[in-house]
């Protein structure tokens, strides 16, 4: 059962590919923002999976985070976060990320339970 309350965790270490270089976010070798905002996402989606039912899963809707310093390739960055709002099948989340030096970026991500099959099904009606 979905409650707010649920914390999630996740981390890494950035690589080459991750670099604003790499995906086209800047000119610079440091941790990308598009990477940052993948991170908080899988962060969240992570952290309730074990909460749904059987053929559910989540999908991101909105992303408000700021990256407030930069991070150095080779260096480990992490994510937490915590849901703190549950309405019907939206599902708000507090994030805030780090890496080794101390905190890198911080914000609020939402996400919507979909039943995963009908989910699949009404995206083929756009093709």
């Amino acid at each position: 059962m979905l409650q707010p309350g649920i914390k999630g965790h996740h981390e890494q270490t950035v690589t080459p590919a991750m670099s604003a270089a790499r995906v086209g976010s800047g000119l610079v070798d440091v941790f990308a923002t598009p990477m940052l905002v993948a991170l908080v996402e899988q962060t969240c989606y992570e952290s309730v999976l074990p909460h749904l039912d059987e053929g559910q899963g989540t999908v991101g809707t909105l992303v408000n985070v700021s990256h407030t310093s930069a991070t150095p390739i080779g260096r480990r960055v992490w994510c937490d976060s915590e849901l703190v709002e549950v309405d019907r099948r939206r599902l708000v989340f507090r994030v805030k990320a780090y890496d080794e030096a101390g905190p890198i970026g911080e914000g609020t991500h939402e996400r919507f339970v979909i039943d995963t099959a009908k989910f699949m099904e009404k995206l083929k009606s756009k093709n």
